[in-house]
């Protein structure tokens, strides 16, 4: 390969979004819980799927990770179909649920470890970068404690880590700062927006949390299965005709219950 069509092939590879989600639409029985969403997340973009519980979010998850199977529309990540090339797609694919996943009683530095095994690292591969990601996420003086003895952000941190033993394009994050105290989730949140811009990954962040939104961001607003809008906090501001993300909201939802802070 000549150095002009390296260039080239590099640039194609930065050019592919980390996920392209097209036409998805998915039911449980004879709920429809998904109906025709469609949204793209480009390498290094940080894109907000805001909407409140129940609105289909983690459905979607489920969905792109491969535990459900979407029965209609297609979805890829970083060029890879999840149904027809699931390995490879979910290789470039890194995940924090909403639920907690790590284990109490082992150290930090053995849950990365224990993830690291799924994905073939050696022993040594394994540890070093474990301390790496640790290292990322500000606890790498901690990797002999039990996950027991950290706070609930502090915990959250270390699924972060874990999300990025593998080197992913992709990072999906379902509501990870619920249940969070205010520095924590600034603390979390600054860690994901600080990976997309040293790291280059594409960040799926889904939240009802409307000061998680910050001018500049890319907005997916799903609401009861649908997507009602797709594009910058400038653009939904100026289409609902309102001030802030909240009543922007509010507005395009029809719903008038407080949704989240201001922003």
């Amino acid at each position: 390969m000549t150095t002009n069509e390296a260039r080239n092939a590099h640039a194609a590879r930065d050019a592919t979004p980390a996920l392209v989600v097209t036409g998805v639409s998915h039911a449980f029985g004879d709920k429809k819980v998904l109906d025709d969403v469609s949204l793209t997340v480009p390498q290094g973009g940080f894109v907000v799927l805001l909407g409140l519980n129940g609105a289909g979010k983690s459905t979607l998850f489920s969905l792109v990770t491969r535990l459900y199977d979407n029965i209609s529309g297609q979805i890829a990540i970083r060029g890879f179909d999840v149904r027809r090339r699931a390995s490879q797609a979910l290789q470039k694919l890194g995940v924090v649920f909403q639920s907690r996943t790590l284990d109490s009683d082992l150290s930090l530095i053995q849950n990365l470890k224990y993830h690291a095994a799924l994905h073939g690292f050696s022993g040594a591969d394994a540890t070093a970068r474990a301390r790496q990601v640790l290292t990322v996420v500000g606890l790498a003086e901690r990797e002999n404690e039990k996950v027991r003895a950290l706070s609930g952000g502090q915990a959250r941190r270390v699924e972060i880590a874990r999300s990025l033993m593998h080197r992913p394009d992709l990072l999906l994050l379902d509501e990870a700062t619920v249940g969070l105290d205010i520095g924590s989730r600034e603390s979390v949140v600054k860690i994901v927006r600080d990976l997309v811009r040293t790291e280059g990954l594409g960040v799926l962040w889904a939240t009802h949390l409307m000061d998680e939104v910050k001018p500049g961001d890319h907005v997916v607003v799903l609401h009861q299965g649908r997507v009602l809008f797709n594009g910058g906090v400038e653009a939904f501001l100026a289409k609902t005709g309102k001030s802030t993300v909240s009543a922007a909201f509010r507005a395009i939802t029809g719903t008038e219950a407080s949704v989240g802070e201001a922003a």
